[in-house]
């Protein structure tokens, strides 16, 4: 009961929702009662005539139906930087909200990456449900430093993570990003690897250096301590490749100095032309609204 009221709290005070609290409320109560009576997913209207297939315990995945954008900064902000023809590389996909968002919404090309087969395979749900097999190529593969292969907690949604020593996984192929984006040059990337980032860009360098790298999207929150990295690395290895980290104001779709720290960052390269491309981008519609 305590969870569901936080929910509820944090539902009718986000920032999305200000305008619309009853429909968001709504959303809330019609999603807990379908998803009860569902023999199966639900495929949930998403972002600009976009959809996700959810089940109930998406507990990452509802969050963009209660939210219109589970973490609305980030998303926005790919969603306004990506045109047609540029590549983001979603890396750590889950049930590929962002690679929907960047493809179907954007109009973008995209590589995502998702280690899980069991979450993998909902990845290509979605990208087949909303028809962008030509656009998207899904990887069911870890990143890393080097090639090889490595164990992943697989029962923990949005947390699935590398196993570190003395815990049980299921055993993956892992690659690094440099040879799974093959000399292509992506716009935007996003890593969400619970911890393992600095592996991902120890094995992605060349990648991440590239001119053609507007923006590095990543969690900043401490737990690359697990993997014998020091607190701050990914921040420190990211300004060492040329990056700045940022906030973004949705709906004044500005760049912002980033005065505080949170567990999602944004890290911008040429912030001149990142701002001029999410000035002149087209309108984003969710659920909650339009950005």
């Amino acid at each position: 009961m305590l969870q569901a009221a936080k929910l509820v709290t944090a539902i009718l005070t986000h920032p999305m929702n200000r305008d619309g609290r009853l429909r968001a409320l709504g959303r809330f109560l019609a999603w807990q009662s379908a998803s009860r009576l569902a023999p199966g997913p639900i495929l949930v209207p998403f972002a600009n005539g976009t959809s996700l297939a959810m089940s109930r315990g998406m507990t990452g995945a509802t969050g963009n139906l209660y939210f219109g954008l589970a973490e609305w900064e980030e998303m926005a902000f790919a969603a306004h930087l990506l045109r047609p023809g540029d590549l983001f590389v979603d890396i750590g996909a889950n049930i590929g909200a962002f690679t929907v968002l960047a493809a179907g919404a954007a109009g973008a090309d995209c590589i995502a990456v998702e280690p899980i087969p069991a979450t993998f395979r909902l990845l290509e749900r979605n990208i087949r449900a909303n028809g962008l097999d030509g656009r998207v190529t899904a990887l069911n593969a870890g990143l890393g430093a080097e090639a090889g292969e490595l164990a992943f907690i697989d029962d923990r949604d949005t947390m699935n993570r590398v196993a570190v020593a003395g815990e049980h996984g299921t055993t993956v192929p892992v690659t690094t990003l440099d040879a799974a984006v093959a000399g292509r040059r992506p716009a935007l990337v996003k890593i969400d690897v619970e911890g393992f980032e600095m592996a991902v860009i120890e094995g992605g360098r060349q990648t991440l250096g590239g001119d053609g790298l507007l923006a590095v999207i990543v969690e900043t929150n401490g737990q690359e301590t697990r993997y014998g990295y020091p607190q701050g690395a990914v921040a420190d290895a990211l300004s060492d490749l040329g990056f700045a980290r940022i906030r973004y104001n949705p709906p004044h779709r500005a760049l912002r100095p980033a005065t505080a720290r949170s567990q999602n960052a944004i890290f911008v390269r040429k912030p001149a032309a990142v701002e001029e491309r999410v000035e002149s981008a087209p309108d984003l519609h969710t659920m909650a609204g339009t950005l």
